[in-house]
């Protein structure tokens, strides 16, 4: 590197370190010590020729990403982007103001961030997806840079993208650990045993280059390195100080998140130097390359000969049809593509399947890169093992996904199997969810249907699908939009409303039948439609009868009961998984938990006998 760019890159590290001292001092929180440790890895990848970006274009296809994993250390974000001329000093001073989108920790609201991060240990995973998607399906020559702390090393998410990073030869993905030695409370587990960060990594089969973190010629050579590496991963393990360029904070404990008082901020700027603000980081631009586009192609009708289909197999079959009018689809996973019928996409798509293995917090996160590179990730597993992902899930509403969650084997109606494969929490993990979309379908047609709803709704989409076999009762006309339910059976006498979904639709017909013969009616409401949820429908079910029953393969916290209270003053009466599950056939436990017909009808005959008294 000639001399001149080592004087232009040390004067603009200066300019960002003082950049991260102005915003958080002003600001008066922030994690200072963190930004500065990582001031000269991020001076050269932006400045030195690497990261190419054209500003004017900031969701052009081939942009480098960048994906700044320890949030916290944003303030060196921003600083960069002040450094190469598209913020302003005035703009810094606004870091963590409520009207400014420079937040707290990254988020999209900066319209050259598009990644939210913060819960650490979820950016290499993310850009494991990003990566995915540009040397297997868009085919272009973007890479990915991920920027960690040593910290978040501790996290399990980081290993699994580093086992599936290394499977897939992911040679356009760059991870760079920040070694600054210290975490929020002390050392932290390796601290500055840099060899031993390399020595694990490298047995995942990625390539690694250990670096003195301050060195900017160290930093130039890793990074010209890291481009001529292929077929495998990259890992810059960089040793760092936290605090760096000022020495009342360099590799000082009790300093993270902690800003600079006015004072300290002064004494700051005189171990500085001079600081030349009319300095600009040059960002090189991209090559002008585009993805092939696919040429959508109409789907082929939805036709079922057999009378009867579990609704997880409807969904491998959705999925797989529709598979060419959206060519944007992809499907990632767990290891489970025979039990969610996944793997028909995987037959008819094998080159838009990707295999996640038993590891769903990085397909999650995986899932979340491939999103914002333009795909339209399925998520299919048992919906009982999303959980283990929720703070993936949780984190990706703040980066505006549009992710589709599959959740298979719902409820005890699963049977033998037992509770650790029940899903019973799901609905309740997914209500909490900002703008989040659930969907519930109890035949083959609805869900075939609510595939197609849930890929055209820009957003976040769980789908809740059954294990079991269940009667199709709906025709291929029928439409389920977003928001609606479907009223079953009506009568002007209808003494009480049964709102059911999935398995226990089937249960609520059955006690249907039961009480007819009884000369009681009763109106059946199918929710497939959980958020949003059909308030109308329900308002007028209210109105017209004398309570209404709900009944749900779920917990009764967060499910569907609750989500009918949310929107009906009336009287409501759950019927709901309340009993420690266990293994059995599924008959014997929708009657142990009371959401069987028999539940059903015992329910309703005590609310017919109260009213008559």
């Amino acid at each position: 590197m000639p001399d001149n760019m080592i004087d232009k890159l040390k004067k603009l590290s200066r300019l960002i370190r003082y950049y991260i001292l102005l915003s958080t001092t002003e600001a008066g929180s922030g994690h200072p010590t963190s930004a500065l440790s990582a001031a000269d890895l991020m001076a050269v990848l932006f400045f030195g020729g690497f990261y190419r970006f054209n500003f004017e274009n900031p969701k052009f296809e081939n942009n480098d990403r960048f994906i700044l994993s320890k949030g916290h250390a944003v303030p060196a974000l921003y600083a960069v982007y002040a450094a190469a001329g598209v913020l302003k000093e005035a703009d810094l001073k606004k870091l963590r103001k409520f009207d400014s989108p420079l937040e707290g920790h990254p988020t999209p609201r900066f319209q050259y961030n598009e990644i939210a991060t913060g819960s650490l240990g979820q950016g290499l995973s993310i850009g494991v997806g990003m990566a995915i998607n540009a040397k297997y399906l868009d085919k272009l020559p973007y890479r990915t840079y991920v920027l960690m702390g040593d910290s978040e090393m501790a996290e399990g998410s980081v290993w699994e993208a580093i086992e599936l990073a290394s499977y897939y030869k992911l040679d356009n993905l760059v991870g760079i650990i920040d070694v600054n030695r210290l975490g929020q409370r002390g050392e932290t587990m390796l601290g500055h045993k840099i060899k031993e960060y390399a020595k694990r990594i490298s047995a995942f089969g990625w390539q690694t280059i250990v670096i003195d973190g301050h060195n900017l010629k160290e930093i130039k050579k890793a990074f010209k390195k890291a481009n001529q590496i292929k077929n495998k991963p990259i890992m810059i393990i960089a040793k760092t100080i936290k605090g760096k360029g000022i020495s009342f904070l360099e590799n000082k404990n009790g300093w993270h998140g902690k800003a600079l008082s006015v004072d300290e901020f002064k004494k700051a700027l005189n171990e500085l130097g001079k600081i030349d603000k009319k300095i600009c980081g040059v960002i090189a631009l991209p090559e002008n390359k585009i993805a092939k586009k696919i040429i959508s192609q109409p789907a082929a009708d939805i036709s079922y000969s057999d009378k009867t289909c579990s609704t997880r197999l409807a969904f491998g079959n959705a999925i797989t049809r529709l598979g060419k009018k959206y060519p944007e689809i992809v499907v990632l996973d767990g290891e489970v593509g025979n039990s969610t019928y996944s793997d028909i996409f995987e037959k008819e798509f094998p080159n838009r399947f990707f295999q996640m293995f038993i590891a769903e917090q990085n397909m999650v996160g995986a899932a979340l890169g491939l999103d914002k590179r333009g795909k339209i990730p399925f998520v299919p597993t048992f919906g009982a093992f999303l959980t283990r992902a929720f703070d993936q899930i949780r984190m990706s509403q703040y980066s505006q996904a549009n992710i589709k969650f599959v959740g298979s084997h719902a409820g005890v109606s699963i049977g033998e199997d037992g509770p650790s494969q029940m899903a019973l929490e799901d609905i309740a993990m997914f209500r909490t969810i900002l703008n989040s979309v659930i969907l519930y379908p109890s035949d083959a047609i609805s869900a075939e249907k609510l595939v197609e709803e849930a890929i055209k709704f820009k957003g976040i989409v769980y789908l809740r699908t059954t294990r079991s076999v269940t009667p199709i009762i709906y025709k291929p006309n029928e439409n389920f939009p977003i928001g609606g339910s479907k009223i079953l059976k009506k009568s002007d006498k209808d003494a009480v409303t049964v709102v059911a979904a999935g398995v226990t639709l089937f249960e609520a017909l059955k006690a249907y039948e039961i009480l007819q013969k009884e000369g009681i009616n009763i109106r059946v409401i199918d929710l497939y439609s959980i958020k949003p949820i059909d308030e109308a429908a329900l308002k007028q079910a209210a109105k017209e009868t004398k309570a209404i029953i709900t009944v749900e393969d779920h917990f009764a916290e967060g499910g569907i009961g609750e989500a009918v209270r949310s929107v009906v003053e009336t009287k409501i009466y759950s019927l709901a998984v309340r009993k420690m599950p266990r293994s059995g056939k599924p008959e014997e436990l929708l009657d142990f938990e009371e959401i069987s017909a028999k539940a059903i009808v015992k329910k309703v005959r005590e609310i017919v006998k109260v009213s008559q008294i």
